[in-house]
């Protein structure tokens, strides 16, 4: 399982940017509505809601931005925006932080759908990060909190318009008045996304690297980038900082054909030895294609590394060379592949019926049932999410469970049938929970404390099981709840234990409580959970929504749903080599 692990360094800048992600949905990892995400497709697609579009990726850079630090350079960071008709702006994405630089080239793409059809309007906006939220990832930052660099805006179809597809704009304030300081300028670069599911991954060592640190050996990294057709460079990753050593062996990368275009496609790789100040020091460049880098792995040879000189024709030849450790070419199944072959998503679904939800005889419980057929706020989540939910499961039959409520007998259960019944726990379809739901209130206590490990235990018990005797399914485990848990540290090593299985958990929140243990349940801060026995967990299978949101218009229920779960469905499938099921059938007959 280690190999599915993709944890880094993420302080001061030396983490691995770029690379073929495993999200399915846009560089961003924000709710992104203008981005492509193929559940969300794939859903409102059934019903006939079917835009004509053409995805595009767009890479920024910037040159002499503004510097606001005193002893550093600005570390800045880009977000795009949509604007709407009303003149909201609805962000679309952010790229990486790039430290002390004031001319960046971020690798971060973002994703948007060109409808050619309609004027998309764009605002871009550049912030530098304060210090001490370097170790936040970018979605997670306040960019109130930031310094602001500038703002720009334009058109989408002015960029692709464009004969090189690039369009560079002034910087100005955010106020859009025309002073005389100069905030820099910005430039967009459009790509229209490659329909292939082709990718290689590469394992890159380099050895006899000339150190140019004085007092400790380079820290070394890589930077790759394409060659475009107006012979710039947009740089696609970069690998992970090795501290301390000339002989540097990096963890494999995968690249997809979107980015290396084809094998015959130049590619410029650069190795930069790191320094905090962001005066990365050019240690050496090659310039080759993936099929030579490929041609270098077949006959175990190294590259030798050049250093450009001011004088033309004059590239100093160095000692060190660039070696390709493993080259493996391989098929980047999407999300829709698995599903369009057969693969399920079996959905089951638990209930919180602890005290602090309130008594549900008093209307102003979480639980009330209001006679004038009024939805309370599970009553609301169950509806809401039900029609998402029950797309993907052709039987429609849920296991149903509630949790911190006194059952029949008179004990408090943290694992109990909804419907009541001892023999089963299966409903059908969303009309099922509903009346499960109903009827359990009748029936059960509300009590506590609030407990998920047992509840998470069961499902994860049904996900293993189906490992036995097939392996097209993937299990859901939708909780709601109010939000006060009590068995934090249980929980953290139920789903560290789960996220080995073919296991997801949607956690959507009812009320106005205190949400923090879900989100670092939901581990979107960058760092996978940790076991009380030190364990980490293979991948993140945990998203969080507040229903509180949904209902205030911030974002989507079906986007909120769908927005991770794509990528945690993949992450299984591919650590596992799991394909769909008709390649599969395929690979058989052959």
């Amino acid at each position: 399982m280690g190999l599915c692990l993709s944890g880094s360094d993420v302080r001061g800048g030396k983490q691995a940017v770029g690379g073929a992600q495993l999200r399915p949905t846009s560089a961003a990892d924000h709710t992104n509505v203008s981005g492509q995400n193929d559940a969300v497709d794939f859903f409102f697609k059934s019903r006939g809601l079917q835009a004509l579009f053409t995805q595009i990726e767009l890479s920024l850079s910037a040159s002499k931005l503004r510097d606001l630090d005193i002893a550093s350079k600005s570390d800045p960071m880009a977000v795009v925006y949509a604007k709407k008709r009303d003149g909201r702006l609805e962000e679309i994405g952010r790229t990486e932080v790039i430290m002390n630089n004031l001319n960046p080239a971020w690798i971060g793409k973002i994703s948007i759908a060109f409808q050619f059809e309609i004027v998309q309007p764009l605002v871009f906006r550049v912030y530098d990060v304060d210090t001490k939220y370097h170790n936040i990832p970018v979605k997670m930052l306040k960019l109130e909190d930031q310094d602001f660099l500038g703002e720009a805006s334009c058109v989408l179809s002015e960029i692709v318009t464009k004969q090189n597809r690039t369009l560079t704009l002034k910087l100005h304030n955010n106020y859009g008045l025309r002073v005389s300081r100069n905030f820099g300028t910005l430039s967009v670069h459009a790509e229209e996304t490659v329909a292939s599911k082709s990718a290689v991954e590469i394992a890159f060592r380099c050895s006899h690297l000339q150190n140019v640190d004085l007092f400790s050996k380079s820290d070394p990294f890589l930077r790759i980038s394409r060659i475009v057709e107006s012979g710039n460079s947009v740089p696609i990753y970069k690998t992970e900082v090795i501290n301390n050593n000339l002989n540097p062996i990096w963890r494999p990368i995968t690249l997809s054909m979107q980015q290396f275009v084809s094998k015959e496609n130049p590619l410029i790789i650069e190795c930069f030895d790191f320094n905090t100040s962001g005066n990365h020091v050019l240690m050496g460049k090659i310039q080759k294609s993936v099929g030579d880098l490929e041609k270098l792995h077949q006959e175990r040879t190294g590259a030798t590394f050049m250093l450009p000189s001011t004088q033309r024709g004059h590239d100093k030849v160095l000692k060190s060379q660039l070696f390709v450790e493993k080259f493996v070419e391989k098929e980047q199944y999407s999300f829709l592949d698995y599903i369009s072959s057969g693969f399920e998503l079996n959905f089951m679904v638990a209930v919180d019926f602890t005290a602090s939800n309130g008594n549900p005889r008093n209307p102003n419980s979480l639980h009330y049932i209001d006679p004038s057929g009024r939805l309370n706020s599970y009553q609301q989540a169950i509806t809401e999410i039900g029609e998402v939910i029950q797309f993907y499961d052709s039987d429609r039959r849920f296991p149903a469970w509630g949790f911190g409520g006194k059952t029949f007998d008179g004990t408090v259960s943290h694992c109990f049938n909804l419907n009541g019944r001892a023999g089963g726990f299966e409903v059908d379809g969303v009309e099922g929970i509903m009346a499960a739901y109903a009827s359990a209130l009748n029936n059960v206590a509300l009590a506590g404390p609030t407990l998920f490990g047992q509840v998470i235990n069961t499902a994860a018990r049904i996900a293993g099981q189906s490992l036995s005797y097939d392996r097209s399914k993937y299990f859901v485990l939708l909780i709601i709840t109010d939000g006060v848990l009590t068995d934090l540290q249980e929980t953290k090593d139920a789903l560290v234990r789960a996220s080995d299985l073919p296991l997801s958990i949607l956690i959507v929140g009812v009320g106005g409580a205190d949400f923090t243990q879900m989100e670092i349940l939901d581990a979107d801060n960058g760092r996978r959970l940790e076991s009380s026995t030190d364990r980490v967990a293979t991948r993140d299978i945990v998203q969080f929504v507040p229903m509180r949101e949904v209902h205030s218009g911030q974002i989507s229920v079906v986007q909120a749903l769908l927005e991770e779960l794509p990528g945690q469905f993949l992450t299984y499938m591919r650590c596992r080599d799991i394909k769909p099921l008709n390649v599969q059938m395929a690979q058989t007959c052959a």
